[in-house]
């Protein structure tokens, strides 16, 4: 009677059961706003079998609180399947509370700032009633829209940001006390995470106490990217790499710039100032950057240069796709290798241009040494600039995959327990209503290398067994 009655179960009761994907590390990615414009991509372009985390950007900051930063693609631009009536929710939130409801592995942070709107940072870090006040309508904010947690992306306490930003020698401290207390005020609120973007340039982290914070943190995720660029600093006197994963010995830039301006480098100062492993994810760039007016010498790297070339939507920034596309081996540009650096670029000695980037063999090696020194993650900046998800691909197949030991056979959610659930579950995958298991290694109960009608009779007779 029992085995009838288990295989007689109701396929509604299948359907509705999700699918629940499980990452060994995090594949953060961020989400803009204002790719809902010109760049056409929107959450539902997002490939959610690849990532569990996507840090919305932007949310601004207005009297001490934070705020939405668009107010049209946030929460009303329309899409399939929304209403107009009052009190319907629309624009890209509501697209990511659909999708964390057919993903439910997919956490959403609604990221704070970033290099345009984190003028007032200092102020609302500036006194105990300020902090207080910004951690409060941050906790309502999330719990509004269904967000997962707060990313503080300020660029950056003390200096370094744009010159119109607020800045005051006591951002080092109150950056601290700001996310101590966002932490106390998250915790008491729910189960909600809390990350910052973090600078990877030492002299600018030498303005966060690092030491600190990282004890309020679930994960730091390290922008290990536009090291170099077209700005005309110190720094970039010569053409010279976006994002290289170790120093060049080559390199004829200064010091600290020459050794410390690569994700190891970053990575290490993170690590020496006794943040755990877990919860480092270093930046990757899903676009490039370029220099015109190069000199054809070296091919384009380490030379003179000066001003900007057009860009994909902006001067002197080409998103991967297009560079994939249009200046790869192509339209008379050059891909290039660099052993050292272990990233590609680009140049075209007749319009003396280059272009910095990442491909799948630079991104394949950043993930490699993600995976051997056993860090968090990666973040990524960001989705619609790898628009085909070329990049993300190999960072999804690159890092290291948790390997399930199965415990209990048959217990395919991991539960620690056999029962009519896990049943109800292998049937569902083995009908195509149910796409994956928890623990599809405990499902071939009978050790054939299948998942079929087999399994499902040798797991209801353990059960019988047990009963009995």
């Amino acid at each position: 009677m029992k085995y009838y009655l288990i295989l007689s179960i109701n396929l509604t009761i299948l359907l509705s059961l999700a699918s629940t994907q499980e990452f060994d590390k995090n594949i953060v990615g961020y989400f803009i706003s204002w790719g809902v414009y010109v760049r056409d991509y929107h959450v539902t372009d997002i490939p959610p079998d690849q990532i569990n985390v996507i840090n919305y950007a932007f949310a601004n900051i207005s009297d001490g609180e934070i705020v939405i930063g668009d107010a049209y693609a946030d929460t009303d631009k329309f899409y399939p399947g929304d209403c107009w009536d009052p009190g319907c929710e629309r624009g890209s939130f509501h697209q990511l509370t659909i999708l964390k409801e057919q993903n439910p592995h997919i956490k959403t942070l609604i990221s704070v700032g970033g290099w345009t709107w984190s003028h007032y940072f200092s102020d609302v870090a500036l006194t105990e009633e300020s902090r207080s006040l910004f951690a409060t309508s941050c906790v309502e904010f999330i719990q509004q829209w269904g967000f997962d947690g707060v990313d503080l992306d300020w660029e950056y306490p003390v200096s370094g940001g744009l010159e119109s930003n607020i800045y005051r020698p006591e951002d080092r401290e109150n950056f601290t006390l700001l996310l101590a207390e966002l932490r106390s005020q998250l915790d008491a609120a729910g189960d909600y995470l809390l990350t910052i973007a973090a600078p990877a340039s030492p002299m600018i982290i030498e303005n966060i106490e690092v030491e600190d914070i990282h004890q309020y943190l679930d994960w730091i995720n390290i922008m290990t990217y536009d090291f170099h660029g077209p700005w005309g600093s110190e720094a970039d006197i010569v053409t010279n790499f976006l994002a290289p994963l170790y120093p060049v010995e080559e390199d004829p830039i200064i010091e600290p710039y020459h050794s410390q301006f690569n994700m190891t480098a970053a990575v290490q100062n993170y690590l020496d100032l006794g943040v755990p492993a877990d919860k480092i994810n270093p930046g990757l760039p899903f676009y490039g950057r370029g220099f015109a007016n190069v000199e054809n010498v070296n091919n384009g790297l380490f030379a003179d240069w000066s001003g900007l070339p057009t860009g994909t939507w902006e001067n002197g920034v080409r998103d991967y796709w297009d560079i994939n596309q249009n200046f790869v081996n192509v339209n008379g540009y050059t891909e290039y290798w660099h052993d050292e650096a272990v990233v590609p670029w680009v140049y075209n000695p007749a319009t003396q241009i280059m272009y910095s980037y990442e491909n799948p063999a630079s991104i394949t090696a950043k993930c490699q040494y993600i995976n051997n020194q056993n860090l968090g993650g990666v973040m990524f900046w960001e989705f619609s600039t790898d628009k085909y998800g070329e990049l993300l691909e190999v960072v999804y197949n690159e890092l290291d995959i948790e390997i399930p030991v199965c415990f209990l056979v048959g217990d395919v959610n991991d539960d620690g327990e056999l029962n009519i659930l896990d049943i109800v579950s292998i049937v569902g995958f083995i009908l195509g209503n149910i796409l994956e298991l928890d623990m599809e290694v405990c499902a071939d109960c009978n050790s054939d290398g299948n998942i079929d009608v087999l399994d499902v009779v040798c797991i209801v007779n353990i059960l019988i067994e047990s009963n009995e």
